[in-house]
């Protein structure tokens, strides 16, 4: 039996730079969660062990410096716009954004009726993906977050 790694068939592998650091981000994606409607019980129920979202590598943080993903989930009001950029511009580069609900997306059945209702979180911060539905459902965020490893997954951090 010999002692040399290479006879065995493992030893080293070679990757792009930029093919690993893409693979670490998309597997440790740290949430914020912006609970402000009936979408946030659906967000924190996608965190519970029935959906097992830590497979995916998600692990929800508390603090927008700690995290690299915010979750807007219900309806936003230009008074809670404001504090959504805020906690926006603390989070470190790079910063996605998941739109979750109608009324996060677009306002909802809110906007009509209310002069307070924001038709958008993407009139305030920009958002990479949208999940649909009233409420959507925790499946839905699941394959959001799968959606975002994709963009994740495919971009350039090292031009070369």
């Amino acid at each position: 039996m010999s002692n040399d790694i290479n006879s065995e068939g493992g030893g080293v592998m070679v990757t792009k730079l930029n093919d690993l650091l893409n693979w670490s981000r998309l597997s440790s994606l740290w949430p914020m969660g912006f609970g402000i409607a009936c979408c946030a019980i659906e967000m924190m129920g996608s965190y519970a062990s029935t959906y097992d979202m830590d497979r995916l590598g998600v692990f929800p943080r508390p603090s927008a410096r700690q995290s690299d993903v915010i979750i807007i989930a219900g309806t936003v009001t230009f008074k809670m716009a404001e504090r959504i950029k805020r906690l926006y511009e603390q989070m470190p580069e790079p910063k996605y954004v998941i739109s979750m609900g109608s009324c996060s997306n677009c306002g909802g059945p809110y906007w009509q009726h209310g002069y307070h209702v924001v038709k958008g979180v993407d009139r305030v911060i920009p958002v990479d993906v949208y999940v649909q539905g009233c409420p959507p459902r925790p499946e839905a965020l699941i394959g959001a977050i799968i959606e975002l490893q994709k963009k994740i997954e495919g971009e350039q951090l090292i031009s070369g």
